[in-house]
């Protein structure tokens, strides 16, 4: 199964609450919905996903897992789902290489390029779709993140809980944020996480945090 450490991170980021239906915008071939049905053991989780290929192999690896009686894949781009009950956790490792960048791939367009008007709909959805004490987590480049919040939350009925930014190493700058969202107002926290101790050595927290996840941890 392919993995991809974005993915990961932020399934291993989010906090365990009292959250009974997730979803997972964007989930690929499902592996952080499978992490995050590991970690909410009376949830039931959904993962939506635009692209054929990908949900069929989610659909597989659902099908595979301990948890699949919990695990749903919905084939759509969130953008046209009507949900008929909020969710308590939004979740989404989205496309973030926005339209500087091309790619011959259509699949690949579809999945990696983006731009404004998407973070917009994915912002309107989570405000519409989570419920009243509900969170919404979302991995992005760390500049990207500031400018979502900065620019989008200020006019969405949607507070700015907190951030974890995440390093190569100690002595470098972030590389990403998993930015923490939600409908009311909260404490602001700040949080850091550094990947590599050295060249090629996970630090003990990365390890720590993916661990319960991953044999080779």
């Amino acid at each position: 199964m392919k993995i991809n450490t974005d993915g990961v991170l932020l399934a291993g980021i989010v906090q365990p609450f009292n959250a009974q239906r997730i979803l997972d915008i964007g989930t690929g071939t499902g592996v952080i919905a499978m992490m995050l049905a590991q970690k909410f053991p009376s949830a039931s989780v959904h993962g939506v996903e635009i692209d054929e290929a990908a949900c069929k192999q989610a659909s597989l690896n659902f099908g595979a897992s301990d948890f699949n009686e919990r695990l749903e894949v919905i084939a759509s781009s969130f953008q046209q789902m009507k949900p008929a009950m909020p969710y308590d956790l939004i979740v989404s490792n989205p496309p973030f290489y926005t339209r500087s960048l091309h790619s011959p791939d259509p699949r690949r367009r579809i999945a990696k390029h983006a731009d404004e008007v998407f973070f917009e709909d994915l912002m309107s959805f989570v405000e519409r779709n989570l419920s009243a004490s509900g969170k919404f987590y979302c991995i992005l480049p760390t500049l990207m993140a500031e400018k979502i919040t900065n620019e989008l939350l200020p006019v969405l009925g949607l507070y700015y809980h907190g951030a974890t930014h995440i390093y190569s190493f100690r002595s470098e700058s972030p590389i990403r944020t998993v930015i923490e969202i939600g409908k009311q107002d909260s404490k602001f926290s700040c949080r850091e996480l550094v990947i590599y101790a050295s060249k090629g050595v996970y630090s003990a927290e990365y390890q720590e945090l993916l661990q319960p996840y991953f044999l080779n941890f």
